[in-house]
């Protein structure tokens, strides 16, 4: 049985199995697809001594697999990003706070100063900051995201000396 053949036969059942892991339509059609791709890439090492439809839903298990932990890794990053922007809101609603972070950017080395104060005091977009710099949108967020580590880092140092 070629490969074609094999995807003919047998990409609905790999789909429905993926529908069953997941609500998700566009996700299953992904991780069927990117099965199919995988099985491709390894055909050469399946020795046909297991049902090819078995080996199929292995793969498509393992990446399903891969995708979920992916997927909980990025709303992990994305809520931690969260946390952080509070903090750093909350430092600022606290008026001798507010002071310790301007006093700490004042000697604070560029281009970090000036992201930060761009994004949270001039409430620039990512996308204006990168084209205020001759960068991308990308740079700009990670160049705010060490700056906000450093402020954060700086206050809780102060926090620490002060207890």
């Amino acid at each position: 049985m070629d490969f074609e053949e094999i995807y003919r036969a047998y990409f609905h059942d790999v789909y429905l199995y993926m529908r069953s892991l997941t609500i998700d339509e566009k996700i299953a059609e992904e991780i069927t697809q990117e099965t199919f791709f995988k099985a491709l890439k390894s055909i050469h090492q399946f020795d046909g001594k297991k049902d090819v439809r078995a080996w199929l839903f292995t793969i498509a298990k393992n990446t399903y697999f891969t995708h979920y932990k992916k997927q909980q890794y990025q709303a992990n990053q994305v809520e931690a990003s969260v946390l952080d922007d509070v903090r750093v809101v909350e430092y600022l609603m606290n008026e001798e706070q507010a002071f310790a972070i301007h006093h700490y950017l004042h000697k604070m080395e560029e281009p970090y100063k000036e992201v930060f104060s761009l994004r949270i005091f001039g409430e620039l977009s990512f996308g204006k900051i990168g084209q205020l710099f001759g960068k991308s949108d990308g740079w700009a967020r990670v160049t705010f995201y060490r700056a906000k580590k450093k402020i954060l880092a700086y206050m809780e140092a102060k926090q620490d000396e002060g207890s």
